[in-house]
């Protein structure tokens, strides 16, 4: 990510959960804003941009966390998630994330791509993934 991409990554982020969390009241999400975009512009940030330069999404790491993967609205169902996903699979042995059980299609997606919950309760669930080197 470049620095001057921090808008549209906080857009496609805001816009994201926005539209992902509707049990979650935006109010939570727009209070948050700043504090993500401080975190994002530490964080190691890999986008998915067109060959026109729009951002199309973006995977967030701290470490082998997935602090975030969010892919804007008109990009979504085009493999550009699994595609960042891949690049953190790459880089890490072994990835975990927390996602909202409520939240099934991103549950499926993280399933379909090789994550397992590893414990839960009754909102959240957090998911690992491990390289399986034979």
């Amino acid at each position: 990510m470049k620095t001057t991409d921090i808008k549209k990554v906080m857009d496609i982020w805001l816009n994201t959960n926005l539209d992902a969390h509707p049990f979650i009241s935006a109010k939570f999400w727009y209070q948050n804003l700043p504090n993500v975009q401080n975190a994002i512009q530490h964080a190691e940030v890999y986008c998915s941009v067109t060959d026109n330069g729009n951002i199309q999404g973006f995977i967030g790491l701290q470490e082998n966390y997935i602090a975030g993967l969010f892919i804007a609205k008109e990009y979504q169902s085009q493999h550009i998630g699994t595609t960042l996903l891949n690049v953190a699979k790459k880089k890490y042995h072994c990835l975990v994330l927390d996602v909202y059980l409520e939240n099934q299609r991103a549950v499926k997606f993280y399933q379909h791509n090789g994550f397992h919950i590893t414990k839960h309760d009754n909102l959240e669930a957090e998911m690992t993934w491990i390289n399986k080197i034979l």
